[in-house]
């Protein structure tokens, strides 16, 4: 009973031990995969015109958002 408990530890560690060769594996970039993207210029953003809007305080304003990192979720309802 006890060698099996031991092999078990042992399998287990390898295991393991494969499991995080294989994902330091894949996140390193390959050669072949582009570093950037290539998407065409569409110019500036049109302005928020929203009417209604969900907690915030005053309607947002592109030029209040500048610089700053912005995650937009558009819902619609009917």
């Amino acid at each position: 009973m006890r060698r099996l408990f031991i092999f078990g530890l042992i399998f287990w560690g390898l295991a393991a031990c494969r499991t995080v060769a294989a994902q330091k594996s894949e996140s390193v970039p390959s050669e072949s995969m582009p570093t950037s993207a290539s998407l065409p210029d569409l110019g500036p953003a049109p302005e928020l015109t929203n009417e209604i809007w969900l907690n915030v305080d005053a309607p947002l304003r592109l030029a209040d958002l500048r610089g700053k990192v912005v995650a937009i979720d558009m819902w619609t309802f009917d």
